[in-house]
């Protein structure tokens, strides 16, 4: 079971686990609703190093990015779910309108991981994670699996015909 770690321990945290001769690989994103697409997509990055640190968009960035009837879940609870995932070892918190820049140079990951709709050029975090000596990889997402989705779902259930 993971951590939910305040962004100003972020950098110890990491320079620790570094220390400790441990590969770092970070995500991010929003995590509104958790969705078996999102556990598939959290076991690849694990999978890639020894610690998984997963930066959250904050409820204000969430809702900068997707509208006023978004997050669904606060950032806390949010980030409570994903630190209790057994392949998630801290959780933090970001700002950025989906640009997880300071994040990033906070962390210093060996590998930082991005689902399968984003190419390395489109990525802001391209730049910044090679210029600290790490890499970035594209994963692909589960089909048919996406928060909006499951939304869509749940408002026809409620509302057949609107």
């Amino acid at each position: 079971m993971g951590i939910v770690a305040p962004r100003d321990s972020v950098k110890k945290w990491a320079k620790q686990f570094k220390s400790d001769g441990l590969k770092v690989v970070t995500t991010n994103g929003c995590f509104d609703i958790l969705h078996v697409g999102h556990l598939n997509f959290l076991k690849q990055c694990s999978d890639q190093g020894d610690i998984l640190i997963v930066g959250i968009n904050s409820d204000e960035s969430v809702k900068r990015l997707k509208g006023d009837t978004r997050p669904i879940f606060p950032q806390s609870e949010r980030a409570e779910m994903l630190a209790a995932l057994e392949v998630v070892n801290l959780v933090t918190f970001f700002d950025e309108d989906d640009l997880p820049i300071e994040f990033i140079k906070d962390v210093v990951p060996d590998i930082h991981i991005k689902g399968g709709d984003y190419t390395l050029e489109s990525m802001p975090e391209t730049k910044i994670v090679e210029e600290i000596g790490g890499e970035v990889v594209i994963l692909p997402y589960t089909s048919g699996v996406s928060t909006s989705k499951i939304m869509e779902r749940i408002y026809h259930a409620w509302i057949p015909n609107p």
